[in-house]
C-alpha cells in the first residue's frame, strides 16, 4: 500500500484476516443486508443495487452497472457513486469474518473516467485485522474483471456492536427493521450473519 496514509497502513502488529467457518462459501451472493440500502437493497430506484459474491480466502467481488441517474459530468459516472461502490463492496467483507463494521476511513482513487452503461466490475479484500479495525483494499475494473483499473479504494473498517445502529440510526426505520417478523432480515438489515 505504497503511497498511502498512515491511517490505512496496518500496524506491524496487525494479524492476518480470518476467513469465518461459517461465512458464504465461495461464489455464493451475499444479496442485500437491507432494501433500502443506496449501495445494494432493491428498493431504491436509483440505487447501485450492487450483488456481491462471497470469493476465496476473505475476499468479496460485485459488479455495478453505471446508469444515467448515476452520472457526474454527461455520459460519465459520478466520482461519489464510484466511491460508493467500492464502499459497499468493502462493506460486504464483513460477512466473511462474520462481524457488524462499518466505514472508519476510505481513500479513493479515480485512475480513468467510467462511462454510463459501462459495468465496472469490483474487487475487494481483507489485508489485515487490527483489534476493531480491519484494513481492506477494492478495485473496480473496466472492460472485464481483469480489464483497466479505474477506480480503486484502500480503507479502515471498525467493527461495532448491534447498539451503533440502534442508538445512532433515524427511530422509524429502526423499530420498522426491528419488527419485522422475518428474523433472518432483522439480522441482515443490522449486517448481522444470521
Amino acid at each position: 500500500m505504497s503511497g498511502r496514509t498512515t491511517a490505512l497502513t496496518p500496524p506491524d502488529d496487525a494479524g492476518p484476516p480470518v476467513r469465518h467457518p461459517d461465512a458464504p462459501a465461495p461464489g455464493e451472493i451475499i444479496g442485500s443486508h437491507y432494501e433500502y440500502c443506496f449501495g445494494c437493497g432493491p428498493a431504491v430506484p436509483h440505487g447501485l443495487h450492487l450483488e456481491t459474491r462471497a470469493g476465496e480466502g476473505v475476499r468479496v467481488t460485485a459488479e455495478f452497472r453505471v446508469k444515467e441517474a448515476h452520472q457526474g459530468a454527461p455520459g460519465l459516472a459520478h466520482g461519489g457513486v464510484l466511491a460508493t461502490a467500492l464502499d459497499e463492496t468493502l462493506g460486504g467483507l464483513g460477512w466473511l469474518l462474520r462481524v457488524i463494521a462499518v466505514t472508519g476511513r476510505l481513500e479513493t482513487d479515480f485512475v480513468r473516467p467510467v462511462p454510463v452503461d459501462t459495468v465496472l466490475y469490483l474487487d475487494a479484500e481483507v489485508l489485515a485485522v487490527h483489534g476493531r479495525k480491519i484494513y481492506c483494499t477494492a478495485t473496480g475494473r473496466i472492460g472485464g474483471p481483469e480489464g483497466a483499473v479505474a477506480v480503486r479504494a484502500d480503507a479502515m473498517f471498525v467493527e461495532v456492536k448491534i447498539d451503533h445502529f440502534i442508538e445512532n440510526g433515524r427511530p422509524a426505520e429502526i423499530k420498522a427493521a426491528l419488527a419485522d417478523p422475518d428474523q433472518v432480515k432483522v439480522a441482515r438489515a443490522f449486517e448481522v450473519n444470521p
